[in-house]
């Protein structure tokens, strides 16, 4: 009979369960963790973003696996989850920071973009004949020259983080930063650190299995880690194998 009665409440995503629970939105929470994992730090110097881009085969180009995104010259965007519905959100942050540019001649701020965003996958969450997106998106920025880290949660919440995960593991990722995060560390630590973090939940991590980006505070810009500056870092923790 309980079984009956959650099958009839999570046909629709504008129906509230008898004790208060939205099931398609739980649904598009567990799409997130079956995705790989994604890593933000916010360090002293800037935000660092981290995701594993591990392939179904190895006739895939790793090149063609996007889980970071770069949104402006100052913000970047790691995803777990829905790839396309990640591009989907990607595409819109885009905009709204062109937008931006275009209207009031100023970057967009990284928390008014993250509240543009979640504004619009919450609805998601209350619209007849939508399904929410499925995928947690880290937003990354520098704004008015202070690093800033956000999460988008898929029913439409925002969260400041020091240092989080989203994706596969990510419990077990944040156990281990909350253990090894220190806020004062520069740029160069908080890319190891991610590597770190997510060498806990990904075996035989190397230079070309994970995607690393950062976003420094002294040039505001977006930058994407070449694969022998990973292997660098890599080689300052114990997780990496012999091809780091």
């Amino acid at each position: 009979m309980q079984d009956n009665q959650q099958q009839a409440y999570d046909r629709g995503i504008t129906i509230f369960s008898p004790d208060g629970r939205l099931y398609q939105v739980e649904y598009a929470r567990e799409a997130v963790e079956r995705g790989s994992a994604s890593v933000g730090v916010r360090t002293a110097d800037g935000v660092v973003l981290a995701a594993n881009r591990q392939t179904r085969s190895p006739l895939i180009e790793r090149e063609s696996i996007e889980k970071i995104h770069a949104v402006d010259d100052h913000i970047g965007v790691g995803s777990a989850g829905h790839v396309a519905d990640a591009r989907k959100l990607v595409d819109i942050a885009r905009q709204e920071a062109q937008v931006e540019h275009l209207r009031y001649g100023q970057p967009v701020g990284v928390e008014a973009l993250t509240k543009t965003l979640t504004d619009h996958v919450q609805q998601y969450t209350q619209t007849g004949g939508a399904r929410p997106f499925g995928v947690a998106l880290l937003v990354g920025g520098i704004e008015n020259g202070e690093p800033r880290l956000f999460e988008t949660d898929p029913s439409g919440t925002p969260y400041e983080w020091q240092a989080t995960a989203v994706g596969g593991g990510s419990d077990e990722i944040r156990s281990f930063l909350e253990a090894e995060y220190d806020p004062e560390m520069d740029l160069a630590g908080g890319v190891t650190l991610a590597l770190g973090a997510l060498g806990q939940v990904q075996n035989g991590i190397d230079a070309d299995s994970v995607e690393v980006a950062t976003v420094d505070t002294e040039s505001e810009q977006f930058r994407t880690l070449p694969a022998d500056e990973i292997a660098a870092h890599l080689e300052e923790t114990d997780i990496g194998g012999d091809e780091a």
